[in-house]
């Protein structure tokens, strides 16, 4: 079966990296993860990057580069992981997708739990050298 595409979003404002907590709704709750969302048919991964940021925390970004790719530990996801400027806005999350929303640096990061292992890789081998 071939593997669904998806973006994460790396929100940077000030050297910190925008964190959420997934919300009641989604699959995995309670993980803290950068956003992240599927690449839905017809649309760009650039495109996917903005409408998942909007729709999840309500902020308007620009992305950036894409810096990386993975896939989910369950196998059906390849992830495409992007930067993205998030320089000014208010967040509004969506309750459903998400619980809680931090801005954190990279150390920070890797003290939340649960995270992902994928995403624990990428805050300790790919972000310091971006």
């Amino acid at each position: 079966m071939p593997k669904r595409e998806a973006i994460v979003a790396v929100l940077r404002r000030g050297g910190r990296v925008l964190a959420i907590r997934r919300g009641p709704g989604v699959h995995r709750p309670g993980y803290w993860q950068p956003l992240s969302g599927k690449v839905e048919p017809g649309e760009t991964q650039e495109q996917a990057v903005v409408r998942e940021v909007r729709e999840e925390v309500g902020l308007t970004v620009s992305p950036l580069a894409k810096v990386w790719e993975s896939e989910t530990d369950d196998g059906l996801f390849r992830l495409h992981w992007w930067t993205a400027d998030a320089t000014t806005g208010e967040i509004v999350p969506d309750p459903v997708e998400v619980a809680e929303t931090r801005w954190v640096t990279p150390e920070e990061f890797l003290t939340l739990t649960p995270v992902f292992e994928g995403d624990r890789e990428f805050f300790e081998r790919i972000l310091p050298g971006l």
